[in-house]
């Protein structure tokens, strides 16, 4: 059973999430020949302060960007 896990920053609507699932199960399943009924995927959704790039966080990242 393939089960694929994601790490994404929050903020992508709840479209998008389905879309990338759907679409993710659907290559899992072709490249593995697994039946796409055994694939499972988690997406994680990270806050930004959270997620570090470079010694600082995302959300300090996109503020000096402004």
């Amino acid at each position: 059973m393939p089960f694929i896990q994601v790490n994404i920053l929050k903020g992508r609507s709840p479209e998008k999430k389905e879309k990338f699932i759907k679409e993710v199960s659907e290559l899992a399943s072709d490249v593995l020949d697994a039946p796409i009924e055994s694939v499972r995927v988690m997406i994680n959704e990270l806050e930004p302060e959270h997620w570090g790039i470079a010694g600082e966080s995302v959300k300090k990242r996109k503020e000096g960007s402004k």
